[in-house]
């Protein structure tokens, strides 16, 4: 190693970063791959044992042999050209194995990968490992095949979920960005547990072939988590894209734009009218508590921080019956029946159907939580009470923004701080608490969350960018606006 290579500094490195010190010499993509699995080794099972990878990619290091020497011949081969990227456990890679985070998926390795997986490495991305998740791609991150993940600012809480492998490990610097999967708070909530962005993308825009929670179901969506907004944007003009193998992306055509990364401005929020929606709506929430009050100081000083950065601020707006709409959330039974199915076949697994799941003697060590949603019993009537709440409750938000102009609306990531482990894996296992979740309660909306610093606790909070359907680019752009005006990421100190 050369002493200029020595000088390169992985902690907090953007993709900008990674590709100015390619051209200059400075970096290699396998040394970047070596110091990311060095911090791994360190920091993951080791050290503060935040526990969020579960598996590594064995060839990692020859897919970045391989793109040096492209380099050499011809420089970067796409936008994401030797970015390491960590992904998932619900998100097929061909070569590695997917287990969900459960004892059910040990040894299972389908041997394909989707869509998006596909275009990634197209672009340029090594896979370095799949990361820990809320088992079964749900709740927070605790597994019958790891246990828990750490929060990287309190080692004694939950990372969230569920994809809170991924945003621990962007926290800690395993990686320079990841993949998250949301369908119900499951990118935001652990990007602002740990301090970082995230983004649920509107349904439609990013397929989920080869993904668990994917075709016929609608509401989950595939979604970038990043330590600045400029990644994720990144991230996501390589995602996008129609997919002939997920029906839900023909939703999408013609509403992707040309680049989420030209169009950044640190002055978008000037003259931009953002409606405050105050109403406490997270997961089991509890506004008079001391810990939603922590939460509420870090939201109106960011309040203030919108306004400062030319905001028109709308404060409060009310959308008509919010909280009763979305207290009529259910699942479709028939389209979880059909997402196994779609999932499972054709890739050697021991399952074939939900019921198969439910069924193994293994299903009784599955965190309590995933138990429930996977035996899910919702009914066809509760199913269609849900379609009919949701059609109800666009359409009060749409004219809530038509009514007041507003070109988005502001609401907190999350409605409380990050919760302790003890409470998540023992009665009355606490889990998703204060998940704010009206975005994929109307699925077509898309939700970005970025830092808004950290409460009287020393804990990150943030607020989340809430747009029109497919104002993706809109949001986008808000967050990184404030981003830039604001700079509350703060990397942890328990993986220095």
């Amino acid at each position: 190693m050369t002493q200029q290579q020595a000088k390169f500094q992985i902690v907090e490195a953007t993709i900008a970063d990674i590709h100015e010190a390619y051209r200059n010499g400075a970096l290699t993509a396998r040394q970047l791959v070596q110091d990311y699995l060095g911090r791994i080794e360190a920091y993951d099972k080791k050290g503060p044992a935040i526990n969020a990878v579960i598996s590594l990619n064995a060839k990692a290091l020859e897919d970045a042999d391989r793109l040096d020497q492209a380099f050499k011949t011809s420089g970067l081969v796409g936008p994401l050209h030797g970015i390491p990227i960590l992904i998932k456990d619900q998100i097929d890679v061909d070569g590695m194995p997917t287990t969900l985070g459960s004892v059910l998926f040990k040894d299972y390795e389908p041997g394909r990968e989707g869509f998006v997986i596909k275009k990634l490495r197209e672009a340029g991305a090594i896979f370095l490992g799949k990361v820990t998740l809320g088992e079964l791609g749900g709740g927070d991150t605790h597994g019958s095949l790891f246990g828990s993940t750490r929060n990287v600012y309190d080692l004694e809480r939950t990372a969230g979920g569920s994809s809170g492998g991924s945003g621990a490990s962007v926290s800690a610097n395993f990686c320079t960005v990841a993949l998250g999967q949301e369908g119900f708070s499951s990118i935001r909530r652990p990007s602002i547990w740990n301090g970082i962005a995230g983004m649920r993308p509107s349904v439609g825009l990013v397929s989920r072939s080869g993904v668990y929670g994917g075709w016929p179901t609608m509401n989950g969506s595939l979604g970038p988590m990043a330590r600045t907004v400029s990644d994720l944007a990144a991230v996501l003009d390589v995602m996008v894209g129609y997919d002939a193998a997920d029906p839900a992306t023909a939703y999408g055509v013609g509403r992707t734009e040309a680049s989420y990364v030209s169009g950044l401005s640190a002055s978008a929020l000037k003259g931009a009218r953002l409606g405050i929606l105050r109403e406490p709506m997270g997961y089991h929430t509890e506004p008079d508590s001391e810990d939603f009050k922590k939460v509420d100081e870090v939201f109106n000083s960011a309040i203030d921080e919108l306004r400062a950065a030319g905001a028109e601020i709308v404060d409060p707006v009310v959308i008509p019956n919010l909280h009763s709409l979305l207290a009529r959330r259910a699942r479709n039974s028939a389209d979880d029946d059909g997402m196994f199915k779609t999932y499972l076949k054709g890739g050697g697994s021991p399952y074939s159907t939900r019921q198969d799941v439910v069924s193994s003697p293994l299903f009784k060590q599955v965190v309590p939580g995933s138990q429930r949603r996977i035996a899910n019993d919702d009914t066809p009537e509760r199913h269609h009470d849900y379609m009919m709440a949701r059609e109800e409750l666009m359409t009060n938000m749409l004219k809530v923004m038509a009514d007041h102009r507003l070109d988005a609306i502001v609401h907190k990531a999350v409605e409380h701080q990050p919760t302790l482990i003890k409470d998540g894996v023992n009665p009355p296992f606490v889990d998703q608490k204060g998940a704010p979740h009206i975005n994929t309660f109307l699925m077509f909306v898309p939700s970005v969350v970025v830092p808004a610093g950290f409460t009287r606790d020393n804990l990150p909070a943030g607020i989340t960018f809430l747009g029109r359907p497919y104002d993706d680019g809109k949001v986008i752009r808000y967050a990184y606006a404030y981003e830039q005006a604001t700079h509350h990421r703060r990397p942890p100190t328990t993986t220095p």
